[in-house]
């Protein structure tokens, strides 16, 4: 009995009569695992390596917000923990372009891939920024908004390891992590209302020390809005995929 492959995968495939036997095998067995979704296993691993690495720079920012690594030493570990995220997103971006099948739309893949790179090059420029300004990254304000920046982090990780295998329940996780990035906006709002009651109290502190402690939390901040959006793509993806 015979098989008979649609004409488009033949294209995709390259079948041709001048390649050998064993290539168009190769392909075809490419072909079947795309089909059969296990290739999905392949970009919720890619995808967790470039949160991995998104983490890793969370958490040297929090780090440095407690005192427990210097400006230098962070800019250090930072660069390492960009470089590594640039790839795994290469790795994601790459299997992008030559799948046939994906765990969610692609186009809302790409989205929280690209969101998730927007986080990490806020947490370097924070980090940068500590370092430029000269500015005092040791606060309790700074401190809770970064250890919210990790949790918000995880709970991502988390909502991406079950895309596979525990679908029906990652809704709800992508909603504790679109909550959780929520709140990152409102401990923002809190931090600078004490701002400005230290800058009364304090009988003008120096305009420097204001505004780059003003800069600090707005980058927090950033980093929060960015969070959101990579949660808001995954909860489309998710939707989509329901229909």
């Amino acid at each position: 009995m015979g098989v008979h492959l649609p004409h488009d995968i033949l294209t995709w495939c390259g079948i041709r009569h001048r390649l050998g036997m064993g290539v168009v095998i190769r392909r075809l067995r490419r072909v079947w695992r795309e089909l059969s979704g296990r290739s999905n296993a392949d970009f919720v691993a890619a995808l967790n390596a470039q949160l991995e690495a998104c983490l890793e720079g969370a958490r040297i920012a929090h780090r440095l917000s407690t005192g427990e690594l210097s400006p230098s030493d962070a800019h250090d570990q930072m660069v390492d923990a960009e470089h590594h995220g640039d790839r795994k997103r290469g790795i994601l971006v790459e299997q992008l372009s030559r799948s046939l099948v994906t765990p969610i739309d692609r186009e809302d893949l790409f989205r929280v891939s690209r969101s998730i790179d927007d986080v990490l090059d806020n947490l370097r420029d924070y980090v940068r920024e500590v370092e430029l300004l000269e500015a005092q990254a040791e606060s309790k304000q700074l401190t809770e908004l970064t250890e919210a920046v990790t949790n918000t982090i995880e709970l991502l990780m988390t909502a991406t390891s079950h895309l596979v295998d525990t679908r029906h329940e990652v809704a709800d996780m992508v909603l504790a992590a679109k909550k959780s990035g929520g709140t990152i906006r409102q401990m923002y709002q809190r931090a600078i209302a004490d701002l400005l009651d230290e800058d009364q109290s304090n009988n003008g502190e120096s305009i420097r020390t204001l505004m780059s402690r003003r800069e600090l939390l707005r980058r927090i901040d950033v980093v929060g809005l960015r969070l959101g959006e990579a949660a808001d793509a995954l909860a489309d993806g998710v939707i989509k995929r329901s229909y």
